[in-house]
C-alpha cells in the first residue's frame, strides 16, 4: 500500500467519523460508506442493505443503477449472498459469480447480466447484532486484495458503531420521553384530586376514587380526567356512599 493509499484511507475514515455527529443522517452516512469504498477500493460498484427494528432489509444506499437492482433483486427473492450474510452474521464471497451456488442461479443470472463477475458481502455487526449488509460488487472475478478486505471491515465496522450508537441514544431519548409524561400525568392527578376534593367537600383519597369511577364508566384515560377536570372543562358527579366533610 503506498503511502498516497494510506493517506486516502485515513481521510475516508475521518470522513465517516465527521459524519457521526449529533442528529446525522443515517441515510447520508450509508452513501458515503458505499462511495468510499467505490472510491477507494478495487470494486466496481457498492451498496447496503439495512434491517429496520421489525429485522427487514432495505436497500439504504448503491453507487450505481446495476447494483441497486442487484441488491432489490435479492430483498425480493430474500435469497443471495448478501441475505446469508446478514442471516449469519459472517462475511459471503464469490469472486466468480460462474461458479455461484445452484440455489442462487437467479441472482447470479441477474449480477451477470447487470455486468457483474463477483461479489463480497460483509455483515455490519457488533458482537452477536447484525444490522446489516455492506456489499461489494465488482465487474471482473477474483479476490478482494488482503489490503482492500482489512479497510472494507474498517469501514463497516464504523458504520454499524454509529448507526447502534444512534439508535441506543433514540431508544434512552423515548424512555426518558415516556417517563417525563408519566411524571408530567401524575402531577395533573394530583392537581386534579384537589380540585374535586374541594368542590364535593370530600377527602383526597374519596377525589381519586372519584376519578377513577368516572374515567372507568366513560372508557376513558385517567389523565385525559385529570386533565379536563384542571381544565374546569370536566365535574364528576358524587357517587353515593362517598361521604361529605363538614
Amino acid at each position: 500500500m503506498t503511502d498516497t493509499r494510506e493517506v486516502e484511507l485515513l481521510r475516508a475514515f475521518a470522513g465517516l467519523a465527521d459524519t457521526l455527529v449529533a442528529g446525522y443522517d443515517v441515510v447520508d452516512l450509508m452513501q458515503r460508506l458505499v462511495d468510499t469504498c467505490r472510491d477507494l477500493l478495487n470494486v466496481t460498484a457498492s451498496g447496503v442493505l439495512l434491517a429496520d427494528e421489525a429485522g427487514e432489509l432495505d436497500l439504504m444506499a448503491s453507487t450505481s443503477e446495476a447494483s441497486r437492482l442487484v441488491e432489490i433483486f435479492q430483498i425480493s427473492a430474500y435469497s443471495g449472498p448478501c441475505i446469508e450474510s446478514f442471516t449469519t452474521g459472517k462475511m459471503v464471497s464469490l469472486p466468480d459469480l460462474g461458479l455461484t451456488p445452484e440455489r442462487w442461479s437467479l441472482f447470479r443470472d441477474k449480477a451477470i447480466e447487470e455486468g457483474f463477475a463477483a461479489i463480497l458481502a460483509i455483515p455490519l455487526r457488533l458482537r452477536e447484532t447484525t444490522i446489516g449488509t455492506l456489499n461489494l460488487l465488482r465487474d471482473s472475478p477474483g479476490e478482494l486484495p488482503e489490503t482492500d478486505l482489512v479497510a472494507a471491515q474498517a469501514f463497516a465496522d464504523v458504520a454499524t458503531i454509529g448507526i447502534l450508537h444512534q439508535r441506543t441514544l433514540h431508544e434512552s431519548e423515548t424512555i426518558r420521553e415516556q417517563l417525563q409524561t408519566a411524571l408530567n400525568s401524575r402531577i395533573v392527578i394530583e392537581q386534579a384530586k384537589g380540585v374535586v376534593a374541594q368542590l364535593h367537600r370530600i377527602t383526597i383519597d374519596d377525589a381519586f376514587a372519584v376519578m377513577r369511577d368516572h374515567a372507568r364508566r366513560n372508557q376513558e384515560g385517567l389523565t385525559a380526567v385529570a386533565e379536563a377536570i384542571v381544565a374546569r372543562r370536566l365535574v364528576p358527579p358524587l357517587p353515593p356512599g362517598i361521604p361529605r366533610r363538614g
